[in-house]
């Protein structure tokens, strides 16, 4: 019998969960065992689990769970250098030669357990069984837009926070948009075809911000690509790989450009993979811009838990997504979970 044991998020802002109480109901009758951790950070509340029939166990108590139990979570563990002895669902961001990447895989070897990350469990044609694109898209486009309209205030976009529902997002940034002149706004983004570009597009739409939308087709030639230069808001919008080119070069800034606002919603920057050359490190809710040029600014937003900023609506898509492969059970042998522990075990060799 497959224990699953849902850890309480222990990063600030991390609201999200990946398991709702109706789809732990629906593990449970597949003959599962389902132990949820409390928390009061968690958009869905514990007494909901509980009535679901999960076993309730403290916050944090994954590193002494029973062996076999397989830990599943979104967000990172804490950075204590201690070894992993069990399996592990979650997003790891560890196999494109990240430092902390390769800090976690260490972990992993020492104590023996298994990395299954959400990022690669994919189907028999490579598309991932589960992903938060598409509200990560939206929402992260309307804080690029929040980045905006203190540009135009002569400041920098100040702390951000979660939202209700995207109704509630969007009335609010539609008010502050009305108070600066964005009339001649363009937004080009990259990715446009997939879940995360669409969002970004949505939100955009939403905000009567016309949208160029570019996808694998646009970007065959390598490069450079002088029309991102040419629009107020730039969005990247895909998982980038060794194929990837680079969208915004070094010299971006100081380069005649329209462009204001990077919204890098993949937000991979300590990747040798990353295709904006122009920024180093993540930006946070409590400061979501970096300058990276002030005459004329422009501003790079890279949040890497975008979905939190609507973590309910995001929570039940992302939950109703992955739910039918956990109905498949991690520890057996389904080939969606057979290519991650496959994966892991590739990278993990070379540590």
């Amino acid at each position: 019998m497959t224990h699953l044991w849902l850890r309480a998020e222990q990063r600030a802002n991390e609201t999200r969960t990946g398991l709702t109480p109706e789809g732990a109901a629906q593990l449970i009758a597949a003959g599962m065992k389902v132990s949820v951790e409390d928390s009061d950070s968690r958009v869905l509340p514990t007494a909901a689990y509980a009535q679901a029939g999960c076993e309730i166990v403290p916050a944090y108590s994954w590193p002494d769970a029973p062996q076999n139990a397989v830990i599943f979570g979104l967000k990172e563990l804490p950075e204590d250098g201690t070894p992993l002895p069990h399996t592990h669902i979650m997003f790891g961001h560890a196999y494109k030669g990240q430092t902390s990447g390769q800090t976690l895989l260490t972990r992993f070897k020492a104590g023996g357990g298994t990395l299954l990350d959400l990022e690669y469990l994919t189907d028999d044609n490579g598309r991932r069984v589960a992903a938060f694109g598409y509200w990560a898209g939206f929402a992260g486009a309307a804080v690029a837009v929040k980045c905006r309209i203190a540009q135009l205030r002569g400041e920098v976009c100040g702390p951000v926070q979660p939202y209700p529902n995207a109704d509630a997002l969007t009335a609010a940034l539609a008010e502050e948009l009305a108070q600066v002149d964005a009339v001649a706004d363009r937004a080009l983004v990259i990715g446009a075809l997939g879940r995360v570009g669409r969002g970004a597009a949505d939100l955009c739409s939403a905000m009567e911000i016309p949208v160029t939308g570019w996808d694998m087709a646009e970007t065959a030639s390598g490069g450079p690509f002088p029309e991102i230069l040419d629009h107020a808001y730039f969005f990247n919008c895909i998982l980038a790989n060794a194929d990837t080119p680079a969208f915004v070069r070094p010299d971006a800034p100081k380069a005649k450009r329209a462009l204001r606002v990077i919204g890098d919603i993949a937000c991979d920057p300590d990747s040798a993979f990353n295709p904006v050359q122009v920024y180093d490190r993540a930006t946070t809710w409590d400061a979501p811009a970096l300058r990276v040029h002030d005459d004329p600014p422009l501003d790079v937003m890279a949040i890497d838990n975008l979905p939190s900023m609507l973590p309910r609506e995001s929570s039940e898509d992302f939950a109703s997504q992955l739910l039918p492969t956990l109905l498949n059970q991690p520890q057996g042998d389904d080939p969606v979970w057979q290519r991650a522990h496959d994966l892991f075990k590739r990278h993990v060799a070379e540590v």
